[in-house]
């Protein structure tokens, strides 16, 4: 018997765990776990295995990954305008995508779930005071008051409810026909007109249009297919209690399903060999996504990947490097030609966002769109160096008319922070910058190029 048949849902609990709250009652918690593990799941096995199928296709190079959405949710914004803004982001960016790269897209997005952010610290210290840090909000409030700060577990049942909204009315939005390739002109934000892109991406529409008719004239009907999109969800498997307590076995498959999410992912500050985010996660059977920063090491990549991935199953993991722009250049190849070495089934993705944070002379965390578009660009270069093949992006954006990072189409500039900085955690990019960075990754990977 592998170790995999031998493993449960609470087995991280034998491990050492980072990042996790410190509840201060454990009949409390206790009480809150067992109510979420009686709870309906968020999400079905048949469409986890559906989304590994397509995540091997894009690691073969037949699909291509987005997957993009808020740093952190809160339950504050948890309304239809937010959900459809982020909805809409996600489709213009797949469709500038499939009409660029000539290739369909696997739409995988950061929310329905993404309530809890790793820090830097446990405590943070504002005028002399010192507090719990704000971990999202499954685990406690941002304000800065010690009864906010404090981790409350029926946190974890607002969040899973939280979760389900937002997933229920993604779901109504993409059925009702939200999503149709018909109208993808339904999907523009009002404030678009002001966008510099606006004209090029019309006539990419224009020309989507003009592609499902002539299809449709060809077939004599209407097809369907155009009409709704696959959509799923991600998240970081950061908070165990949780995690585990939405992890089940389900009829007519072996194993065991995070029912919480599709795609669960494990951070760079909780991704140890030893710890208790890899005895979680390599005992269910979603596919994973794993970070990995500038100063791991072949010799440290290689046996978790072998951790997660031990029968070497195509679109069981996928490996997202976030490595900043000055240090892409000497930290990525040599992870590139180690698991290319060793034969390991892996799908490459980038995520130009994490280490491309800084702050500014004014006190704002934020990040530049030319650092974030450099790592883009240099991933490319050095993965078609290595005969490897980067098939997807990672991208912290928002629907909103945000100015969270600098630069853009729009050159946004230190100023422009303080008119309409939201975040409670990291930047984003805007609709624009979101759509402008599509474009480009287009010119870079395009047929041809």
């Amino acid at each position: 018997m592998s170790d995999v048949d031998q493993w449960l849902p609470g087995n991280w609990q034998t491990k050492v765990a980072t990042q996790q709250p410190n509840y201060p009652d454990a009949a409390a918690l206790a009480q809150a776990t067992g109510a979420l593990g009686g709870l309906p799941p968020l999400v079905t096995s048949f469409e986890i295995l559906a989304l590994k199928r397509l995540l091997s296709e894009a690691a073969e190079g037949k699909r291509f990954l987005l997957q993009g959405g808020d740093c952190a949710e809160s339950f504050s914004e948890c309304d239809s305008a937010t959900i459809s803004n982020r909805l809409k982001v996600l489709l213009q960016m797949s469709v500038v995508l499939i009409h660029g790269l000539k290739l369909p897209v696997v739409r995988l997005g950061r929310f329905a779930g993404q309530y809890a952010k790793p820090r830097s610290a446990d405590l943070e210290e504002r005028d002399g005071v010192t507090l719990p840090s704000y971990r999202g909000d499954i685990v406690n409030a941002p304000e800065f008051t010690a009864a906010a700060r404090v981790p409350d577990p029926q946190r974890l049942l607002r969040g899973h409810a939280h979760s389900a909204m937002t997933i229920n009315f993604v779901r109504a939005l993409i059925d009702g026909g939200f999503a149709d390739l018909h109208h993808p002109e339904y999907w523009e934000l009002g404030w678009m007109q002001h966008s510099p892109l606006q004209d090029e991406y019309r006539r990419m529409v224009e020309a989507i249009g003009e592609s499902v008719r002539f299809m449709e004239t060809l077939a004599g009907e209407p097809l369907g297919s155009f009409s709704r999109v696959d959509f799923y969800t991600s998240h970081e498997a950061l908070v165990l209690h949780y995690e585990a307590a939405l992890t089940r076995q389900v009829p007519r498959q072996s194993g065991w399903f995070n029912l919480s999410t599709h795609f669960p992912w494990i951070g760079m500050r909780t991704a140890q060999l030893d710890g208790a985010h890899i005895e979680y996660c390599r005992g269910i059977r979603n596919p994973i996504g794993l970070k990995v920063g500038p100063s791991v090491t072949p010799d440290q990549l290689l046996p978790v990947i072998d951790a997660l991935n031990p029968g070497n199953e195509p679109g069981r993991l996928t490996l997202i490097h976030r490595m900043g722009a000055a240090k892409i250049g000497s930290a990525l190849l040599p992870l590139l030609n180690a698991v290319q070495r060793e034969g390991r089934n892996v799908l490459w993705c980038a995520d130009p966002m994490h280490g491309n944070t800084e702050s500014t002379s004014n006190g704002f965390k934020t990040r530049r769109f030319e650092n974030i578009r450099s790592e883009l660009d240099q991933a490319f270069d050095i993965h078609a160096a290595a005969g490897t093949r980067l098939g997807g992006v990672h991208l912290e954006l928002t629907g909103e008319n945000v100015t969270e990072c600098l630069g853009g189409a729009r050159d946004l500039t230190e100023i422009d922070l303080g008119r309409a900085y939201k975040s409670t955690v990291d930047p984003r990019l805007n609709y624009e910058q979101s759509l402008e960075l599509a474009m480009l990754i287009v010119r870079k990977r395009g047929p041809g190029r």
